[in-house]
């Protein structure tokens, strides 16, 4: 493995659950050190790494957010079967009989989630979708087992799933679990990387953000923080290049970088949003332009922050996302790491200014 792939498994084979990212941070951290100025976090826990460029201002944030979709234990049967509730995101048919970890005080504890063998399922229940309260966690049960005292599991301890980085034999493709948003989180790494000796017309603030999945949580403290003038959330796009999905796809693998126009959280910055599509096309940068009707990024928080600030999300297309295992393509997240990289460049006080007056 290179460079890129050691830190992706890295972070991606991480445990990260909303309110749980201290390992997630402990890594960005690591690697974040020796190119910024100066690493602090606010107090849920999302952390900052500034790098002073040749102005004060503007201030300009990068951020991927380093929670992943997740669960937590709700309670027991009394037979022991582990009992849990969704934190995030989750479509029933993506958790049945999926492996996960459950976090414990004592180390972690591996179980399937449970399903029904379609032999003893009636015909009408097979076409229903269970809904995550309903189902269960088994950790290797038997009548009368006791999970609290043996294992060591209680109420509220964080459940992930359990999916290894592992490189596809095409060699460019990845899969693994929470690419959403490890994978924002590795660019940040990399983007702070490649401009550790630039001298830059603006003050960088990197940024890794808590509790994403459960309402963009961090990413408003942590802009709070920063008092950024112009914000790039670095998070993944669902692509549309798999059976199934309805009319030609531009949002696929292998387009390049992602540029999310619209979703559910954010109508981007319009100067901003052309100021990025300039700078891929200048730099012969790859991209397609992406919309989302569901689902937001940590943009559509930050750019309520204070007075406002001018956002917009760059991102990676990613297949099956919001499950236990997703496939990206290595050159777009390349190429979003090089879009971010350019763009920030660019961004001076004249230009930041531009954006919001006329």
């Amino acid at each position: 493995m290179d460079k890129t792939e050691l830190l992706l498994q890295e972070l991606a084979d991480a445990y990260g659950a909303p309110g749980n990212e201290e390992e997630i941070a402990r890594i960005m951290r690591r690697h974040l050190q020796p190119v910024s100025d100066k690493i602090t976090f606010d107090k849920l826990g999302s952390i900052i790494a500034e790098k002073r460029g040749a102005s004060d201002a503007p201030k300009v944030m990068i951020a991927g957010h380093m929670d992943e979709v997740a669960f937590v234990v709700r309670g027991f049967t009394k037979n022991g079967y582990v009992q849990f509730l969704p934190l995030g995101g989750w479509w029933g048919h993506m958790a049945l009989a999926q492996r996960v970890i459950i976090l414990t005080a004592n180390g972690p504890v591996i179980g399937v989630i449970g399903s029904i063998s379609p032999h003893i399922l009636e015909m009408d229940a097979r076409k229903k979708v269970i809904e995550v309260e309903d189902m269960f966690i088994d950790v290797g049960v038997r009548e009368k087992f006791d999970a609290i005292k043996k294992l060591g599991i209680t109420i509220g301890d964080a459940i992930v799933p359990y999916s290894p980085f592992t490189v596809m034999t095409h060699g460019k493709m990845y899969l693994g679990k929470a690419f959403d948003d490890r994978i924002g989180c590795a660019a940040v790494i990399e983007v702070m990387q490649k401009l550790a000796k630039a001298k830059l017309p603006n003050t960088l603030f990197g940024v890794g953000t808590v509790q994403e999945e459960v309402g963009l949580r961090g990413a408003g403290t942590a802009a709070y923080m920063c008092e950024p003038d112009v914000a790039i959330a670095i998070d993944v796009s669902p692509a549309k290049d798999t059976p199934g999905i309805k009319g030609e796809a531009t949002e696929k693998l292998g387009a390049g970088a992602a540029i999310f126009v619209y979703d559910a959280g954010l109508v981007p910055n319009a100067k901003l949003k052309q100021l990025v599509i300039d700078t891929a096309k200048k730099n012969k940068i790859p991209y397609c332009l992406v919309t989302l009707q569901r689902g937001a990024t940590d943009a559509g928080r930050i750019h309520m922050i204070r007075q406002g600030v001018p956002s917009i999300c760059i991102a990676i297309n990613a297949r099956y996302i919001h499950a236990h295992t997703s496939v990206i393509y290595r050159d777009d997240y390349l190429n979003a790491v090089k879009l971010v990289t350019e763009v920030i460049k660019r961004l001076d006080k004249k230009t930041v200014q531009g954006l919001t007056q006329s």
